[in-house]
């Protein structure tokens, strides 16, 4: 009976470390099938493109010092401590010139300045009929010296971007066919590809709920409570006369009696007619009393 016991205990313990492992086989399997399908809607990176060296680079006209490798068949620009290029109708963006490329979500600003043509004006050494004597800087010089050539806008003010007797164009002007090359930009058919996929995924993905902030109920003004009056309970009123009388009573209660001195009589003082004679008649009065005696 004590044996029986013991190996249905055992098989307990089986059942329970089986069932805790196959939970945590349920759990972990499905992990690889969601990064799948996250990878499966990430944006691919450009192929990379050889080069055997640093790239060299020239400078184009019209443009916010805006450097690129003529040297190749993709478009490879340098501005402002990034190298860029576009591939599929996205642009991407690296710190390297043949690796390390990221996705860029907007076109960039500076694009729009770069002439389409440049490549043919390269090779023919001319830009808008007027000789374009560009100078090739390596990659070594480009790095060690961009930041202060963009400063002092050496390549503008100093050189005109090696375009001999060559006049900027004017800041309308160069705004109109910034405008005309968005517009031709827009319309071309790896953009145009891209941008219906991009509304694609957008509309797949589950719009955020947005939740709109709980009203709080409003709080009752609570009034004053209104204090409960008390009816008043009228003393009786006393006359003031008997009041009077028994306020006395009790002030002579609390104060000691006084002792009554005897009082002494003080003599009485003669009048002044009688203690002083008249004028004019002492002498009369001695002279009578003379006579009687």
């Amino acid at each position: 009976m004590r044996s029986l016991t013991i190996s249905e205990g055992g098989n307990d313990m089986k059942r329970l470390l089986f069932g805790a492992m196959l939970l945590a086989l349920v759990v972990a399997v499905p992990m690889p099938a969601t990064a799948q399908v996250g990878i499966s809607f990430s944006i691919g990176l450009p192929p990379p493109v050889p080069f055997v060296e640093p790239p060299a680079v020239v400078v184009l006209p019209d443009t916010d010092d805006v450097y690129v490798v003529p040297e190749i068949d993709i478009d490879l620009f340098f501005w402002n401590g990034w190298w860029w290029r576009p591939w599929g109708g996205r642009w991407y963006r690296s710190r390297y010139y043949d690796r390390g490329w990221g996705y860029y979500r907007n076109v960039p600003r500076f694009y729009f300045d770069i002439d389409p043509g440049w490549r043919v004006h390269y090779r023919d050494r001319h830009w808008y009929g007027n000789p374009w004597y560009y100078e090739r800087i390596d990659h070594r010089r480009l790095q060690r010296n961009w930041q202060r050539w963009r400063s002092n806008r050496h390549w503008q003010r100093e050189q005109t971007w090696g375009v001999q007797n060559y006049r900027p164009r004017p800041q309308a002007q160069r705004q109109e066919l910034r405008q005309q090359r968005q517009r031709e930009y827009q319309q071309r058919s790896e953009v145009q590809q891209y941008q219906r996929e991009r509304q694609r995924q957008q509309r797949r993905q589950p719009q955020p709920q947005v939740q709109q902030p709980r009203q709080r109920p409003q709080e009752r003004v609570r009034e004053p409570q209104r204090q409960e009056q008390r009816p008043r309970v009228e003393q009786p009123t006393r006359e003031p006369r008997v009041e009077q009388q028994r306020q006395e009573a009790q002030e002579r209660v609390q104060r000691p009696q006084r002792q009554e001195r005897p009082k002494v009589e003080q003599p009485r003082r003669e009048t002044q007619s009688q203690g002083k004679p008249e004028r004019g008649k002492p002498e009369k009065q001695d002279r009578k009393a003379d006579d009687k005696r």
